[in-house]
């Protein structure tokens, strides 16, 4: 509004003959100079009221969050998984994410989770891991609630690959070993597990490559193969792989199926979402979700035989 009033009043004065048109422009420019501190408050107005409101919101969740206190340590789990009646919602939401799942699993077995997009699969995963809070039910690793499991104590038996992959800034070696101060061998042991010891040596300075800000010095399947040796770092009792094939090729899929038979062999109980059925025929047990909740769940054979059929009836 001010930069339009200046150039109507140098207008009108120009046409008044009270001045010259280039001191019309110049008003305009020093108008334009003077007002740019206030535009640039303007534009970044949105900004800092956003950033106001997630403060308020990040506030309130520490307020309500109940941390466990903590204990004394445990040993280390078998990793026997039971899942009883697990409901979760987002904070003020009223539909649920998931509905009263329930399956169990023995030590050492493979679970393939499959389902529709929004069906709640990463959800299930996080709080497979302790990583949300339940509304409802309880996931139990060994019989203990994992919520209430000590974070520090049982990061050391789970063991975590998200669909994003987030890597940080530093070397290999710092993401594989979780930037914990750990003998050499121990990071090595992780990688040669996930079948990538031999493309983090084909780097240029091996274990100790910056890997820069989010991984963006690698490729997709190079930063979720060394995702998938953090998460298998520390041979944890839990493995939980969310999509870990989803940016892999031929090869790369072939190192996670190795992967997969030396943890089964290990006794480490594995979670792992896919959609590719080649790497399904491997799982021992599949579950199958839909809007949240357990739809099929039984021995792979059964689940894939049952899958095949309704694909086959739903055929033309």
């Amino acid at each position: 509004f001010l930069q339009i009033a200046i150039l109507s009043a140098g207008a009108w004065l120009v046409l008044q003959n009270e001045m010259a048109p280039g001191a019309m422009i110049a008003g305009s420019i020093l108008m334009g100079r003077a007002l740019a501190p206030v535009e640039q408050a303007i534009g970044s107005w949105k900004s800092m009221v956003g950033a106001r409101t997630a403060y308020g919101r990040l506030k309130l969740q520490l307020q309500d969050s109940n941390l466990p206190e903590a204990g004394m340590p445990l040993p280390k789990p078998s990793g026997h998984l039971k899942v009883e009646e697990l409901t979760y919602a987002l904070p003020g939401g009223t539909r649920p994410i998931l509905r009263n799942v329930s399956f169990e699993l023995p030590p050492g077995e493979i679970m393939g989770l499959v389902g529709p997009t929004a069906a709640g699969k990463t959800t299930l995963a996080r709080a497979l891991i302790g990583n949300i809070q339940p509304r409802g039910g309880v996931t139990r690793l060994d019989g203990m609630d994992i919520t209430q499991w000590h974070k520090d104590d049982l990061g050391r038996h789970v063991g975590y690959l998200p669909q994003d992959i987030e890597l940080f800034s530093g070397t290999i070696q710092e993401n594989i070993s979780r930037f914990t101060d750990v003998p050499p061998e121990q990071v090595i042991a992780a990688a040669k597990l996930a079948n990538v010891h031999e493309l983090i040596m084909s780097l240029p300075k091996g274990y100790d490559t910056e890997i820069g800000n989010a991984g963006m010095a690698l490729s997709g399947g190079q930063r979720q193969r060394i995702g998938l040796a953090r998460a298998l770092f520390g041979e944890p009792t839990l493995i939980v792989l969310d999509e870990p094939n989803a940016n892999l090729d031929t090869d790369g899929e072939d190192a996670l199926m190795r992967a997969l038979h030396s943890l089964r062999q290990r006794g480490a109980t594995t979670v792992l979402i896919t959609h590719r059925s080649r790497i399904l025929k491997f799982m021992d047990k599949i579950l199958v979700m839909k809007e949240g909740g357990v739809n099929l769940f039984g021995p792979s054979d059964e689940i894939l035989a049952l899958l095949s059929n309704t694909k086959a009836g739903a055929a033309p």
